[in-house]
């Protein structure tokens, strides 16, 4: 079995920065080698300016330690799915990136291609990818 690799949204950043339990269960599956952790620099930055506290920068900092920054997607790439203009450069880092998941809390832009598969990533939120891994 290769080792899946799984692209986080700024909004999944952010949210184990403030103290989500749950989503750290993310960082113990790449400790133990079952995948790994991909984020762009442009998601880390959008997570770091949603934070207000260093308490909470420091933690995201942490756990960036265990997280694989990737390239920004070529802008003059064309987006599969129709989103707004500030999400397609997300979806398409995750893409850039060979991503097997792409993990977004976002409902609002991304809600409608849950469980959908683009060009080799299959967007989803973090509870639907742990629910997939306890299935199979």
């Amino acid at each position: 079995m290769s080792t899946e690799k799984i692209f986080l949204d700024a909004n999944i950043l952010f949210s184990v920065a403030y103290g989500s339990s749950s989503l750290g269960h993310l960082w113990d599956l790449s400790k133990k080698g079952l995948c790994v952790l991909l984020a762009s620099n442009y998601v880390i930055e959008e997570a770091k300016r949603n934070l207000t506290t260093e308490e909470q920068l420091d933690k995201l900092d942490i756990y960036l330690s265990n997280v694989q920054i990737v390239l920004e997607a070529d802008p003059s790439l064309s987006c599969p799915i129709d989103l707004p203009k500030k999400d397609r450069p997300v979806l398409m880092s995750a893409i850039s990136a060979k991503a097997d998941y792409f993990l977004t809390g976002d409902i609002v832009h991304f809600g409608r291609y849950f469980g959908k598969t683009t060009m080799g990533v299959k967007i989803l939120m973090a509870r639907d990818y742990f629910q997939s891994k306890t299935e199979s």
